[in-house]
């Protein structure tokens, strides 16, 4: 199979990702997710957000591109019942998602989407009414400035996006930002919701 990666998205080793994101649970807790809801972890990678989405949400689709990504998903949250892993490349949400979703996360990869409104509008379309797309990114400082464990990390300097770039990627979509969260040291969280009609 040929895979299309995002550019500047390779999953990072995990010891500086745990560094990074030391607890995803308040990472989650602070981006409007609630019990019950039927979530989607796009470009899910090693499973970190996937794992605590799983304790939360009734029912997690967990999607990646990359099929050792997966594997290693898999392997974190063993025992959980209530995650499907679909292997998918994420512009093809629409097609590999059966149901209508309350609620779409998809942390540090949309800066690496070559069609982000296109994107948005995937996500969109399998949001029930008043569902949320969380976009969580990297604020645009220069690369240097974004030191974990004594490294420069995140993507290129001139790929990072504000939060207000973000917004205007995603509105087209029918997508109105409804909140915006500072997530320190180097990114933010911005929720989307879908219009009730």
């Amino acid at each position: 199979m040929n895979y299309r990666f995002f550019p500047a998205t390779a999953m990072p080793d995990s010891d500086w990702w745990q560094a990074l994101w030391p607890d995803p649970l308040n990472v989650l807790d602070q981006m409007s997710i609630e019990a019950g809801m039927v979530a989607v972890d796009l470009c899910c990678g090693d499973g970190l957000f996937t794992a605590p989405l799983c304790g939360i949400a009734s029912r997690v689709y967990a999607i990646d591109i990359d099929p050792d990504m997966l594997d290693r998903a898999r392997t974190l949250i063993a025992g959980k019942t209530n995650c499907q892993f679909i292997l998918a490349d994420a512009m093809n949400i629409e097609t590999v998602v059966s149901e209508p979703v309350d609620y779409v996360l998809l942390a540090n990869t949309f800066h690496g989407v070559p069609d982000k409104t296109g994107l948005a509008r995937a996500v969109a379309a399998i949001l029930k009414p008043r569902g949320r797309f969380i976009i969580v990114n990297w604020h645009r400082r220069p690369r240097e400035e974004t030191v974990v464990l004594g490294q420069p990390r995140g993507p290129r300097t001139e790929m990072r996006m504000e939060p207000d770039e973000v917004a205007r990627t995603v509105e087209p979509a029918r997508l109105r930002l409804a909140r915006l969260v500072e997530l320190p040291p180097y990114h933010y969280g911005v929720v989307f919701e879908k219009p009730a009609t």
